[in-house]
């Protein structure tokens, strides 16, 4: 397991035209959702918010930005895309209409961000990835195996669902407590760690559900149970092709709850087949300066203006 620290202070790598795009090709795919929430949530809980001097909050978007730069800083991309859920509705809620039901409203000081988020976004040169009906970690994952295939990639993310997208050419970051800090997971740090390899992580999530998510998985299995009977057995197939082999009380649940087994397992399956696309030479991290400094005006960051220079 690798656990990464980076002085903020260190600016912005240059910036690689096409002409000088490094021998080996790296996509950085950029959770955008998880991490404007983590940023609004840690610099919100004293309940002072950043704002413009004309009121506009913005203390999601200042701390996105400095989570966003020390990322490409520490990792060094060629191509960086930014991806985004665009509502709620999506296929598992129409699978599962209580599917994350239980998650409050947006605070009222970080809706105006979404959009203008995305307009920082944009101003780096940085495309933002979206789909109707899908949710960012589908867009993640159906961008990170159409690539994975010619380049390296890695997701950048506080969410470890996202783990079950780990191969041989697909690494993901969690972002960990404390700014700059990050755990990067391979297949192999994902077992050290874990005792999982990525399509487990899943089986997992579908005996034990999850509570964040809003789905129960089988009712009186929880994380520990579901990693003995995952390790054991190795998938929910295996499980289910042994039920004979289980206690008596393990199989009465599972046998109970078998539909909500089946469906917990497909509301955590991360869709590889969202309908985006994204080509690599769209994606260059090339920056034009000036544009961000001019957003960055705008918003009255200038405290980050030392970060582009």
């Amino acid at each position: 397991m690798d656990l990464f620290t980076w002085n903020e202070d260190k600016p912005l790598p240059e910036a690689a035209g096409e002409a000088e795009l490094p021998k080996r090709s790296r996509l950085l795919l950029v959770d955008g959702m998880a991490i404007l929430f983590r940023a609004y949530f840690a610099t919100a809980y004293g309940g002072s918010v950043r704002r413009t001097s004309s009121g506009l909050p913005v203390n999601a978007v200042h701390g996105f930005v400095r989570y966003f730069m020390d990322a490409v800083r520490r990792f060094e991309p060629s191509h960086v895309a930014v991806c985004w859920d665009l509502g709620s509705s999506t296929f598992r809620t129409q699978e599962f209409t209580l599917y994350k039901a239980n998650r409050p409203d947006a605070p009222d000081d970080l809706i105006p961000q979404f959009d203008l988020v995305k307009e920082v976004v944009a101003s780096f040169g940085v495309p933002n990835i979206g789909a109707p009906g899908y949710e960012a970690d589908d867009c993640i994952g159906t961008l990170a195996r159409l690539h994975g295939q010619e380049h390296e990639v890695l997701v950048l993310t506080g969410d470890h669902d996202l783990l079950q997208l780990v191969d041989e050419r697909v690494s993901v970051i969690i972002m960990k407590k404390g700014h700059g800090n990050y755990m990067v997971y391979t297949p192999e740090s994902l077992m050290e760690e874990r005792g999982l390899t990525p399509p487990q992580i899943i089986d997992v999530k579908g005996l034990m559900g999850d509570a964040s998510d809003n789905y129960p998985g089988v009712k009186g299995i929880g994380e520990k149970t579901a990693l003995k009977l995952v390790q054991e057995h190795g998938s929910i197939d295996g499980i289910l092709a042994n039920l004979g082999s289980l206690s008596g009380s393990v199989r009465s649940k599972i046998e109970a709850d078998l539909d909500m087994l089946h469906l917990s397992r497909r509301l955590a399956t991360i869709h590889c087949e969202a309908p985006v696309l994204l080509a690599m030479h769209e994606c260059c991290w090339a920056v034009d300066r000036h544009a961000v400094e001019r957003k960055f005006e705008e918003l009255e960051f200038r405290s980050l203006m030392s970060l582009i220079g």
